[in-house]
Formats: C-alpha cells, sequence, structure tokens
C-alpha cells in the first residue's frame, strides 16, 4: 500500500496523511483520520478521498534523523575504486535537508559541484534499539525513495560529512512510502537525469542489506517512529545544475522527481 502526506492545492494549511488508489482514469487518496506510528500503524479512514491532482506532495514522514550509509553498492564502490567496507560507514542528514515530491533542490553558494544520489530508504515505524537482522522487518513500516544529495567538492575537502550532506533541500523524499515489500534486497533501483538514465542496478548489490543495516545502526542508537535509513548508492553518480530535473525510480515503490536551482 503506497502512504504518503498531502495538503491540498487550495491553500488549506492543514495537513493529510492518506492512502493511494487507482482506477482507469484517475489516481485517489483516501484520507486517513489522526495517524501515529504510535498506535500501532492501525488506519482508521475518515470516508473522505481527494483526487490526487488536487493534492500537494509533502514529504510522506518527519523524521527526527536520517540516518545515511556511504559505500554500500558493490558497483559504486568499484566505481569510486574503494574496497569494500568490513561495516557500514554511517553519517546523519539533518530532518532540515528533507523536501518532497516535486520540491527544489538549491545549490548552496558555498559549493561548485553538487551531485545526486539514488537511494532505497527504509522508514522506521516502531522505537528500534538492538534489534537483530531476524526481526528487523517488524520495525520497518515501509520503503521510499530518497536522494542523498552531496555537495562532492566539500565531502572531499572535509574530514566529515555533515556539512556536504546536511544542506537544507539536500534529501528529498518520497513521494509515497511503500508498506508491503517482501524483499528490499531484489528491487530495481534507477536516477534519471533530465530524462537520461545516469543509474541502474539492483538492491541485491547491496553490501549491507536493510535488515542488517538495522541490526547495526539500533545497536548504536535508538531510531525513533519516522526516522529514516538511507541504504547508499549505486554507480553512476554525477552533477547537478541549475534547470535540471532528476528522478529516482524504484520497482513497486514509484518515481520521486524534483528540480534543480
Amino acid at each position: 500500500m503506497k502512504f504518503g502526506r498531502f495538503r491540498h492545492k487550495t491553500g488549506e494549511m492543514r495537513e493529510y496523511y492518506g492512502t493511494l488508489s487507482t482506477d482507469k482514469d484517475a489516481s485517489f487518496v483516501n484520507i486517513i483520520e489522526k495517524f501515529s506510528f504510535e498506535e500501532d500503524l492501525r488506519y482508521q479512514y475518515t470516508g473522505r478521498q481527494y483526487e490526487l491532482d488536487e493534492l500537494e506532495f509533502l514529504p510522506p514522514v518527519r523524521p527526527t534523523k536520517i540516518v545515511a550509509v556511504g559505500l554500500n553498492y558493490k558497483d559504486h564502490a568499484a566505481e569510486m575504486q574503494k574496497k569494500l567496507p568490513d561495516e557500514p560507514l554511517l553519517f546523519i542528514k539533518p530532518s532540515s535537508a528533507v523536501i518532497p515530491h516535486l520540491g527544489t533542490i538549491v545549490r548552496p553558494e558555498a559549493s561548485k559541484r553538487v551531485d545526486y544520489e539514488s537511494e532505497l530508504a527504509a522508514v522506521i515505524g516502531k522505537t528500534a534499539k538492538n534489534v537483530k537482522k531476524q526481526n528487523a522487518a517488524d520495525y520497518i513500516f515501509g520503503y521510499t525513495c530518497l536522494n542523498d544529495v552531496t555537495a562532492r567538492d566539500l565531502q572531499s575537502k572535509d574530514i566529515q560529512y555533515t556539512r556536504a550532506k546536511g544542506f537544507d533541500t539536500f534529501a528529498p523524499v518520497g513521494p509515497y512510502i511503500e508498506t508491503e515489500i517482501e524483499n528490499p534486497s531484489n528491487l530495481q533501483i534507477r536516477g534519471y537525469l533530465n530524462g537520461e538514465l545516469k543509474q541502474s542496478s539492483n538492491t541485491s548489490n547491496l553490501i549491507f542489506n536493510p535488515y542488517e543495516l538495522l541490526e547495526f545502526i539500533s545497536g548504536i542508537m535508538t531510531l525513533s517512529p519516522g526516522d529514516i535509513i538511507s541504504t547508499g548508492t549505486p554507480s553512476g553518480v554525477g552533477s547537478l545544475n541549475k534547470g535540471d530535473i532528476f528522478e529516482i525510480e524504484i520497482e513497486n515503490i514509484g518515481k520521486l522527481k524534483n528540480f534543480v536551482e
């Protein structure tokens, strides 16, 4: 089921959670009443339904933190001419970096090279601490697309990744969270720059899969409902420039589209 967060295009400030349904003519959002991760994820529908075209996309989740993983695809490690890591390489992206589907990535003046990175992201559904990988699926609400936008020149310059990864607008997320992914380790993932295919891989090429990442990360820090684990990018990373459009497409999840200025 595709789960999202929206606002009506009339300018109304109220936010809606809802699930997507489609027929041959249109797509609709079924509005959920008082959604909370803490209420066992039980959906209570209001009975109201809006056409998708009536709504503005918001980030489908509001994380307290995004825990991202570097160098986690075999093909990307080969591209970067680096050996495979023995443990996940972690960094944090701030929640202030999050923007929605159709939102705009803003290139900061401090950077001359800003790159896209197509990633599968796992959304945490309940408080996770010291979770074993065999139980990890019970703690994951669903999966979405995330663009780990990176100021590549600053990443090369700094010892830590915080500045290069943490600018406002550097974490596009969405458009939906897919809650019914049975095997997150076998999904096609693609990235398109202005309609041209730039990244193409499969999550089977992940060095550490989402369940292994959840075990490792929750052994370090408590993950709260709505937090995101972004699992790394495959090969084919490249630069974003003013006027570009970048899209991430992940099998069974959807396509995240963002503009650049």
